[in-house]
């Protein structure tokens, strides 16, 4: 099994920059997770390198997971097997085969994908693990979108880096925003603020009064919060109920527009609007619905002079995808 250097080494923070266009009555800054340096970067590669460390541990020589035909997880997760020489099979919901260049990219690292109607997915994960049981192979599994603790582990040294930067620019952010999935990352950005303030209350520090606010980009509001709740309580375990706060979790399902991986005029334009201005490339099913959603959500609750910091998770794929469309529309 080859070894990944940079997953080895540990993922160095990724930079912090001030936004030059004008997005609205506050100063915005975005933490350029996209950046990281393995497979046009984003979170997914930040989970993965937590992953990575288990998959070693336990000598799989197969990885599994789940994930639509735009993921960003799966493209990267193909690309970390292809690395370490081992297999990767996908299981894919068969509703979407649109081929996009996340679709492309996992069958270029020689990923296995195997379709199934999306009823059917936890059925289909079930056989295919025993099926590889049975074969004399030693499978580990990874949930869509890399959810679970090395999933929100990865999240918890995000908030880190972001406070880390506080300290040493002077900077505070009044609100943190990012594009919540399937859940870890936002359960890592709150675990993180949670056990900070609480050493700070250790220490007789006034704690911060920072929102970190999840955009959800498909679940409604009931089920995206508890599901990130849920994440945060399997992290912290036993220190959950004596650090956890209902007001820390702050989850909107108002900017879906439409649902996962929906195509809108109105997000399209958004990214338009960043790429002239600051030269930083989105999508329309994560990260720019997000943007769009966060200068949205400022309006709505009248947030002026404020710092907000909103986290790019990547996705750079996509944004082809989106020059594709804009061709072929213009054709």
């Amino acid at each position: 099994m080859n070894k990944i250097a940079l997953f080895e080494q540990g993922i160095s923070p990724t930079p912090i920059v001030k936004m030059s266009g004008n997005y609205g009555e506050n100063q915005y800054y975005i933490k350029r997770e996209d950046l990281i340096p393995f497979s046009f970067g984003g979170n997914k590669a930040r989970k993965a390198a937590e992953f990575y460390k288990e998959i070693r541990a336990c000598g799989a020589d197969v990885v599994m997971t789940y994930g639509s035909n735009s993921s960003n997880h799966c493209r990267i997760i193909a690309n970390m097997a292809a690395s370490m020489g081992i297999a990767c099979h996908v299981i894919s919901p068969e509703e979407n085969r649109e081929r996009l260049y996340n679709t492309r990219l996992v069958e270029d690292f020689g990923a296995t994908v195997e379709t199934c109607p999306v009823t059917e997915v936890s059925g289909t994960i079930d056989r295919r693990m025993e099926t590889f049981r049975r074969e004399g192979k030693n499978p580990y599994f990874i949930m869509g979108g890399g959810h679970g603790n090395p999933g929100t582990r990865a999240c918890v040294n995000t908030y880190r880096e972001i406070a880390a930067y506080e300290e040493q620019s002077g900077i505070c952010f009044d609100y943190i925003f990012h594009a919540s999935g399937t859940g870890t990352t936002q359960a890592g950005l709150v675990s993180g603020k949670l056990l900070l303030d609480a050493g700070r209350r250790e220490n007789g520090q006034a704690v911060s009064g920072q929102k970190i606010v999840g955009i959800s980009i498909a679940r409604t509001q009931e089920r995206g919060r508890e599901v990130v709740r849920q994440s945060i309580e399997d992290y912290l375990g036993a220190r959950y109920a004596g650090l956890y706060r209902e007001t820390e979790l702050v989850f909107t399902d108002d900017y879906c527009m439409g649902g996962y991986g929906k195509y809108t005029p109105e997000v399209a334009e958004t990214i338009e609007e960043v790429m002239k201005s600051d030269g930083i490339p989105m999508d329309t099913t994560y990260v720019g619905k997000a943007f769009f959603g966060m200068r949205r959500y400022a309006e709505a609750h009248g947030l002026q002079g404020k710092n907000i910091l909103f986290i790019h998770t990547g996705g750079t794929p996509l944004y082809f995808d989106l020059l594709d469309r804009k061709n072929r529309e213009s054709v």
